[in-house]
């Protein structure tokens, strides 16, 4: 029964090793990294993006996104990059963030407990002709 506790602690390492931060995706492509000014790599470190950002910039900071949407209005067409957060019923958060999506969209194994989740949008940004144009994000986030 020794092993047990070692196959457990095993896949607590897998599971850490799934997680996806700025600092592993800049480890995972350092060359985008090298090519953002030091302003830009100061808010890459810290996760957030700015206007003007490219989409390699904000895979950077953010990962990818939860899902993509398009909009087209009068100023043109964008793509909207939606980062969501899962809720119970009556608002507590469950996740935040990109660290789980090695279960593989649909499947949050994490959560399977909580059957009233719902996804909620809570950060979006916007992109026309590859670069940030707009930057959505939810009070208290």
């Amino acid at each position: 029964m020794k092993t047990l506790p070692f196959l457990v602690a095993l896949a607590g390492l897998a599971v850490l090793a799934g997680c996806s931060t700025p600092d592993a995706r800049i480890r995972k492509n350092p060359e985008a990294f090298d090519r953002c000014t030091p302003a830009q790599q100061e808010l890459i470190k810290q996760g957030r993006v700015a206007l003007g950002f490219n989409v390699e910039m904000v895979r950077l900071a953010l990962g990818d996104p939860d899902r993509i949407t398009t909009r087209t209005d009068a100023s043109g067409t964008s793509e909207i990059w939606h980062y969501e957060t899962y809720e119970t019923a009556d608002g507590m958060i469950l996740y935040t963030g990109y660290y789980h999506h090695f279960w593989g969209p649909p499947l949050y194994a994490y959560y399977a407990d909580y059957p009233a989740r719902r996804a909620v949008d809570h950060f979006r940004v916007a992109f026309r002709d590859g670069k940030v144009v707009a930057i959505e994000e939810e009070n208290g986030y």
